[in-house]
């Protein structure tokens, strides 16, 4: 099973709440692995952009349960 896929269905059982907070708690994450490579390169650069999908695909998620 893909990442993507495990990702996508980890987030199935979750409600609103759970979604927003767990949009910001990544966002903190972004901001501090920007930081951090902005400083210093990362030794992994695409952990970043790796972030910036799932917090995209969480709020798509987001937005498909508050439309229901």
């Amino acid at each position: 099973m893909s990442k993507k896929s495990e990702f996508l269905s980890s987030l199935v059982g979750l409600n609103e709440v759970d979604l927003q907070a767990r949009i910001k708690e990544d966002e903190v994450r972004l901001k501090k692995l920007k930081f951090a490579h902005s400083t210093s390169p990362l030794e992994n650069p695409m952990s970043i952009q790796l972030l910036r999908r799932d917090i995209a695909r969480l709020k798509t998620e987001l937005k498909k349960k508050a439309k229901s």
